[in-house]
């Protein structure tokens, strides 16, 4: 299994995931032509992909996935509250692509097995997804306010985990963000903090998890090195020196992992 996350932040989401085959688009937040560049630049060919998954409906998620899949005769796979609430940002997708799933319900697309869970974010249906294939497993959980048990039992046994570290606590609640957003971002429908994110990674740890790559990181809140920190602290409190912490980049692929 290979994954590769192509852009990660609070201003545009993309990543790659390829396994048997099979080879998906998991969100395509930025410009259709950013996208496609990044997925050039790591050697796949936009019209070699098998679908775009999508995991809500915010436009930093979906900005070019309509682009993409009309450009790229791409099926598009979404819950049908996503589908209808992103249907302004991705405009008509050619009904021979759109590709209905339930959450909680898993699926397969060749070979790969794919389950959408619920999480918790102030979005019309958000869901994160579990890949697995040939015995191993990946999870993809971005924008959760919270890390609900429900979460905890379907990340539980990853290889690796992509999980969100968007703020440092402190930093949100002196910066310039206005009173409201500030508490939309706090609230559990909002976004996962640095410190509850390594909460979370250390009780991963307990099932066998890793390797964690930090998700949608905030601009304005938070740093590269705020968030590595905070998440390897609660680690290191927890006695943990062997789990693999990387912190995914705003405007770049990370890099490429293969598990």
């Amino acid at each position: 299994m290979r994954f590769i996350p192509l852009f990660s932040g609070s201003s545009g989401n993309s990543s790659y995931i390829e396994s048997g085959g099979v080879r998906l688009l998991i969100d395509a937040g930025l410009t259709g032509k950013m996208v496609q560049d990044a997925l050039y630049d790591v050697g796949v060919r936009p019209e070699a992909l098998n679908g775009i998954l999508v995991t809500h409906d915010h436009i930093d998620h979906t900005r070019s996935v309509g682009v993409l899949s009309r450009k790229y005769n791409l099926p598009v796979y979404a819950n049908e509250g996503t589908f209808r609430a992103m249907a302004p940002i991705v405009r008509d997708i050619d009904p021979r692509n759109v590709r209905l799933f339930k959450t909680g319900e898993d699926f397969y697309i060749g070979e790969m097995n794919i389950t959408p869970f619920k999480t918790p974010h102030d979005a019309a249906e958000s869901v994160g997804f579990t890949f697995s294939h040939a015995g191993k497993k990946l999870c993809y959980m971005t924008d959760i306010g919270c890390f609900r048990e429900s979460m905890f039992s379907e990340a539980a046994g990853s290889r690796l985990v992509f999980i969100e570290a968007n703020h440092d606590i402190v930093m949100l609640k002196n910066g310039p963000y206005p009173y409201h957003l500030k508490q939309r971002i706090l609230s559990e429908s909002g976004h996962l903090s640095n410190e509850n994110c390594g909460k979370a990674l250390v009780r991963l740890y307990g099932t066998g998890v890793r390797y964690a790559v930090l998700a949608h990181l905030s601009k304005e809140n938070n740093t590269e090195e705020t968030a590595f920190a905070a998440v390897t602290a609660e680690l290191e409190k927890a006695g943990i020196a062997d789990m693999r912490v990387v912190v995914a980049k705003r405007d770049r692929v990370t890099g490429i992992f293969d598990i």
